[in-house]
């Protein structure tokens, strides 16, 4: 049995469907539906059993072994939201529920994947695997900063393989529960459809308007990664999981544009709330994870917005 936390959501979802795609079948998704929309994620995958994330909890802790097949434990789980301020319950959603889960994988010799976040960078501009290039702008990276920090400690005397991946800006199908953290490849979508038009912040930290860049990564590209190292447990350690090159706002912008056969670009100012706490540039350094073996190149906006794209029309 394979187990996959945050199972019904974004990229849990994706990777339960990865799994599935792969003929594996025997998955344990644990989620928190509260908001029961998020059903739709999964109606279609085949999976052997689901969990609140609070009973899961529980189990773990009893030290329940699950049956005694669990293959590996992928930990997508997460409150993602960047906007959120209160640190009590971020640090004890996102960084003590991990800390619980890889000690318990540890004593049973379970290869543990776990999502980490290019958040843990803050502003830059270097997006480099150590220390001295970490400084998280919010208390959500934080939460992801500080569970890296606690991994660092065991890595050189690990029982089982633990990796951790630290997402860039992921977009593609299943994020419409997000709300504002969905992509701004789905924003986009929506915009031009109703509007014909999208918005882009005005320029910042000297970038010019929409010329803000990130390192955008379809959600196919962040599943891949996940099953490769799925495929070599002897590779362990903290590892970017972006493209590598930098893309502005404006290009995503204009590849939506270009797929709906026209459409406009509208700037607006820049919000009060997110200066200082706000990422104008983001690009993923490869080095660790090329070393680590992983050769396959990623998908180019050109190619998966226009993707993404059919995607959401076919379920609008």
């Amino acid at each position: 049995m394979i187990i996959v936390t945050g199972g019904a959501g974004f990229i849990g979802s994706n990777l339960v469907k990865g799994l599935n795609e792969r003929g594996c079948t025997d998955v344990l998704v644990v989620d928190d539906l509260t908001d029961g929309t998020k059903f739709r994620n999964i109606v279609d995958c085949e999976i052997s059993d689901y969990l609140d994330k609070d009973d899961f909890l529980a189990r773990v802790e009893r030290r329940d072994n699950f049956g005694g097949s669990v293959e590996a434990l992928f930990h997508q789980g997460a409150c993602s939201k960047t906007t959120e301020w209160d640190g009590r319950y971020m640090m004890k959603v996102n960084y003590e529920y991990t800390k619980t889960l890889f000690h318990y994988c540890q004593e049973r010799d379970i290869p543990f994947i776990y999502a980490s976040s290019a958040s843990v960078y803050g502003a830059g501009p270097h997006y480099i695997e150590e220390p001295r290039y970490e400084a998280p702008l919010n208390v959500y990276g934080y939460s992801k900063y500080l569970f890296d920090q606690y991994l660092r400690r065991y890595l050189g005397k690990l029982t089982a393989q633990v990796v951790g991946l630290r997402y860039f800006n992921v977009y593609g199908p299943n994020e419409q529960h997000k709300g504002g953290m969905a992509s701004v490849a789905y924003h986009f979508f929506h915009q031009i459809r109703e509007t014909g038009r999208v918005r882009l912040f005005e320029g910042s930290d000297g970038y010019g308007p929409g010329e803000q860049r990130r390192d955008f990564i379809h959600v196919d590209d962040v599943v891949a990664l996940n099953l490769w190292f799925f495929d070599h447990p002897d590779r362990s350690g903290i590892f970017n999981a972006g493209t590598g090159k930098a893309r502005t706002f404006n290009d995503v912008a204009r590849a939506v544009i270009a797929w709906n056969g026209g459409g406009e670009i509208e700037y607006i100012p820049f919000p009060a709330h997110l200066v200082g706490r706000y990422q104008s540039f983001t690009e993923a350094d490869l080095t660790r994870l090329r070393a680590a073996g992983y050769d396959r190149e990623f998908i180019s906006i050109e190619e998966g917005v226009p993707r993404y794209m059919e995607e959401l029309a076919k379920r609008s």
